[in-house]
């Protein structure tokens, strides 16, 4: 059973580009260490706080070795170390849906 990982951010509308390169570095690093990444998406029009990712695994086994993968990447780290230091996520949510049809 496929799983896909739906991850809602609350950003600081003020820091949306620090965000954006946070998102476009995950397009390099996400795909490398084990997920097929959907996306990101940025805001555009109406609410400026909130972006959103998606990325499916095989199964939540396949989750759980792609975060420990994650946790190991060096460039990974990295853009984690970037979120941390320059706080432009407020809050995150993940949750995980399985394909209807």
């Amino acid at each position: 059973m496929t799983v896909t990982v739906f991850i809602r951010y609350q950003i600081d509308p003020f820091k949306r580009e620090a965000f954006e390169a946070y998102a476009r570095n995950w397009l390099r690093i996400i795909p490398r260490v084990g997920a097929d990444l959907l996306g990101y998406w940025m805001p555009h029009e109406g609410t400026n706080n909130i972006a959103f990712a998606l990325m499916s695994f095989e199964s939540l086994a396949a989750y759980e070795n792609y975060r420990t993968r994650l946790r190991t990447d060096e460039e990974a780290r990295g853009n984690f170390e970037m979120a941390e230091r320059e706080r432009f996520i407020l809050s995150e949510e993940r949750t995980f849906l399985r394909q209807v049809a």
